[in-house]
């Protein structure tokens, strides 16, 4: 959202200060309800993510998606237009003097023509369009969900709470496509990951994480912030249905990367133990973190904390990183450029360059070829 403000409409200053996920968009017939305001006053959504085990899940969403495409041609590259009555509108035609064919009237003049809306129109909008119905549900009013449940089994979906628009600061509370896309690995290589022990550094809404316990022994979900780290633990609350009995256990725990130890104040709400910290360093094995690299500051600490936690674990640890890469025209550059990616990659290749006779780091990319288990845009700049 751009905003436009300043006393004289000739000396306007610009402020764009709202993020928007496109993750909730692309999922077609999918209601999102507004179960209440958080902390800060932002409207907080609840979100139901089918996943797709069998190849009639699959199929059905291929046929969305395709007759989807096909209608947006027809409509698109239709060679009649019709009129009020129905009838096709004759037009004389010409062409000017560059070939581009144009409509003119009677007088010579450019006429735009409607299409009037129609039920395919409407039916279109079904197809094109996901429909968000914002639902205030009282506190307590547990059956207003009823209905929804019951269009949902219990084992292939899973439910977030998420924001849809928020500030830079608060990306975390939104949903995006680098922690589906390493959900959907986590779900690839399920018998990889099977009974680890396991640390997500910016864990946002928890869905990666909670994923992950569907399969890992234990896993850290760690962030910043009291708001995100309740929606995040009410998240996992959401989806124990998930979670193997006895196994799977999600600890939602607050790590901030500009601080160089672990919170063990016990008054502080998502604070670690230190029993916690212990069964960490002994046996963690894999640490995951989804689309964090949006601020050269933020990624710079990321990779420091990274260091900082594998110096002190006993096991080796294999890290995965999920990211999108954001495409941006610069002033400065005058071009399209992504430089959060491209500080990111400088970055990582100094982790991987570094010399210390402890530790050695690999880096090693992972082709995109594996199954999709979550409805989402599989995009090239993931």
């Amino acid at each position: 959202m751009v905003d436009v403000t300043g006393k004289e409409m000739d000396n306007p200053t610009f402020k764009s200060d709202t993020v928007l996920s496109d993750v909730h968009l692309h999922c077609p017939n999918k209601r999102h309800l507004m179960v209440r305001l958080n902390a800060v006053g932002q409207p907080v959504f609840l979100s139901y993510f089918k996943l797709l085990w069998n190849t009639e899940d699959l199929a059905s969403e291929k046929h969305v998606r395709e007759a989807t495409t096909e209608r947006e041609h027809q409509y698109r590259s239709g060679d009649e237009l019709c009129g009020k009555d129905g009838n096709n509108l004759k037009k004389e035609r010409a062409l000017n003097s560059e070939g581009v064919e144009a409509l003119l009237d009677d007088d010579g003049d450019l006429e735009v023509v409607r299409r009037p809306r129609s039920a395919s129109d409407l039916e279109m909008e079904d197809l094109l369009r996901d429909r968000v119905y914002p639902v205030i549900l009282m506190k307590g009013k547990e059956d207003a969900l009823e209905d929804e449940e019951q269009e949902c089994t219990c084992s292939d979906v899973v439910k977030i709470e998420h924001t849809m628009a928020t500030p830079l600061e608060d990306v975390g509370k939104q949903v995006w496509r680098a922690a589906f896309l390493l959900a959907d690995y986590i779900l690839f290589k399920r018998d990889t990951f099977r009974c680890c022990s396991v640390l997500e550094l910016g864990g946002g809404t928890g869905i990666t994480s909670i994923i992950m316990g569907t399969v890992a022994k234990r896993v850290y979900c760690t962030d910043v912030g009291e708001d995100l780290l309740a929606m995040c633990e009410q998240n996992v609350a959401l989806n124990k249905h998930l979670l193997e009995p006895g196994r799977g256990e999600v600890k939602v725990k607050e790590l901030d990367w500009l601080k160089d130890e672990f919170c063990t104040d016990p008054e502080a709400p998502y604070s670690w133990s230190e029993g916690e910290i212990a069964d960490l360093h002994d046996h963690c094995t894999v640490i995951m973190a989804a689309d964090v690299f949006y601020d050269d500051d933020l990624t710079e600490a990321l990779f420091r904390t990274l260091y900082r936690i594998t110096h002190n674990l006993r096991n080796s640890c294999t890290v995965y990183l999920a990211l999108e890469k954001r495409l941006n025209f610069t002033l400065r550059h005058m071009d399209v450029t992504c430089e959060a990616y491209s500080h990111f990659r400088n970055t990582l290749n100094d982790l991987e360059n570094l010399q210390d006779r402890k530790m050695k780091y690999t880096v090693e990319p992972i082709k995109l070829d594996f199954c999709q288990f979550l409805v989402y845009e599989r995009i090239e700049q993931l």
